[in-house]
């Protein structure tokens, strides 16, 4: 019983996680858009969310005779989800790749976006107690 009910809320579960890592991303972004040399990165969510229900996580290596992960550390969130750069839009002179435009679009897009799904899983969780009490 308790699988099923896991599986039920895994998916909003795995939803909400991923959009708050992105949140981190974008908002390191914002944070860094005046610094030199500064590459704007961003994750591919569908494929994240993909891997993430798939169980396609990074393991870490404890021991030399273990195949080490492709991707080197700063390219990959800790759950092995792997950052990409965003395209450049507009240039600096100083090789920095934020468009500030960009980054609060896409962080205000996420943010409703969470909140979207906090308010999903509620109401799921609403209906289960509906029906564990019985619909009163």
């Amino acid at each position: 019983m308790l699988g099923k009910l896991d599986e039920h809320l895994r998916f909003n579960e795995t939803v909400l996680s991923l959009r708050s890592q992105r949140q981190t991303v974008l908002a390191s972004n914002i944070a860094n858009a005046d610094t030199p040399n500064y590459k704007a990165r961003d994750i591919d969510f569908a494929s994240a969310l993909q891997g993430a229900m798939d169980n396609k996580a990074a393991l870490n290596t404890t021991a030399k005779k273990h195949y080490p992960n492709p991707l080197q550390p700063g390219q990959a969130l800790a759950d092995g989800t792997p950052l990409l750069y965003r395209g450049v839009v507009q240039g600096a002179v100083d090789g920095n790749t934020v468009d500030m435009d960009v980054e609060r679009n896409q962080f205000a897009d996420n943010a409703l976006r969470y909140e979207a799904g906090v308010t999903f899983i509620n109401s799921q969780i609403k209906g289960l107690l509906a029906a564990i009490q019985g619909g009163q």
